[in-house]
């Protein structure tokens, strides 16, 4: 491995260290912002839904951690490591991320001042990061036992929420596009508290319940539990493996609003959902 990427890694690894004495979870990122330790259960796709329990590192967010031995036995395992990501809706924080990301010609910032003008909100000072695109991400703290969705575009065009089973990249972080940094001033802030009316706003609509039929058992629940746990880049795979799943085990038509509902509250449109659904019905023949 070159110096470089040496002196990156390690880089990364004090970031992540200092962001867990500050009681935030981390994990390892590759330079493409994702995990950077593989699934151990890679090669076996009827493996059942694991979020650790098997001892392994890769499971993603779920290795998330502010132990610094863990912390350090992580990057070890992860020595192309260039950056760190931090874990939303955990204790003590419950950090929301909101990113305004400034690709495809949106304004973000304009958004936000606008929903802040109608709803009556006011985005206290807080840790804000920039990215290497342009954008924003800044850092919120939530209430416990309030569950916070991840949602791409829901609140306004050029709005990401980071919420439960998602990750925020740390300053300090190298990607293949760049470095991202604290914005000046506000990396000695701790998270503010999210307004009221901006956290309305961040959880999803009453909906008509659609419980976890009986007749799907509790095999039926894992896999709604496992598409509730999906984050950015996984809604769709995650939403149509369970669908599969349920499909091949004659539970398919019984856990169709349930894993819709499921797919919705990670940010999914219902439109979305249901037609992943209805791909994974063709697929098994049913």
């Amino acid at each position: 491995m070159a110096t470089t990427d040496r002196q990156a890694t390690t880089l990364a690894l004090a970031h992540a260290l200092s962001a867990a004495e500050r009681g935030l979870a981390v994990i390892p990122l590759s330079r493409t912002k994702l995990p950077a330790l593989r699934s151990p259960h890679r090669d076996d796709p009827s493996h059942p839904p694991c979020h650790g329990e098997c001892g392994r590192y890769g499971h993603g967010v779920y290795d998330a951690t502010t132990d610094p031995a863990r912390v350090r036995a992580l990057f070890a395992a992860a020595p192309r490591a260039t950056g760190y990501g931090i874990a939303c809706g955990l204790p003590p924080h419950h950090l929301i991320g909101v990113d305004l990301d400034t690709k495809n010609g949106t304004d973000p910032g304009a958004a936000l001042r606008a929903l802040a003008s109608r709803h009556g909100f006011t985005v206290p000072p807080t840790v804000v990061v920039l990215t290497p695109s342009g954008g924003r991400h800044l850092w919120l703290t939530g209430p416990p036992g309030v569950v916070v969705p991840n949602s791409a575009g829901r609140l306004a065009p050029g709005i990401d929420i980071r919420g439960a089973g998602g990750y925020l990249v740390g300053p300090g972080s190298r990607t293949e596009h760049g470095t991202y940094r604290a914005a000046p001033g506000t990396a000695g802030l701790a998270p503010a508290p999210c307004p009221p009316a901006l956290l309305r706003l961040l959880l999803p609509p009453p909906r008509a319940h659609h419980p976890t039929p009986p007749s799907a058992g509790d095999h039926g629940q894992g896999l709604v539990q496992f598409v509730l746990a999906a984050h950015e880049g996984q809604r769709n795979t995650r939403l149509f493996w369970a669908a599969c799943r349920a499909y091949e085990e004659g539970i398919g038509p019984e856990l169709v609003e349930p894993l819709v509902d499921a797919a919705r509250a990670t940010g999914l449109s219902e439109r979305e959902a249901r037609a992943t659904v209805a791909s994974a019905a063709r697929m098994t023949g049913r």
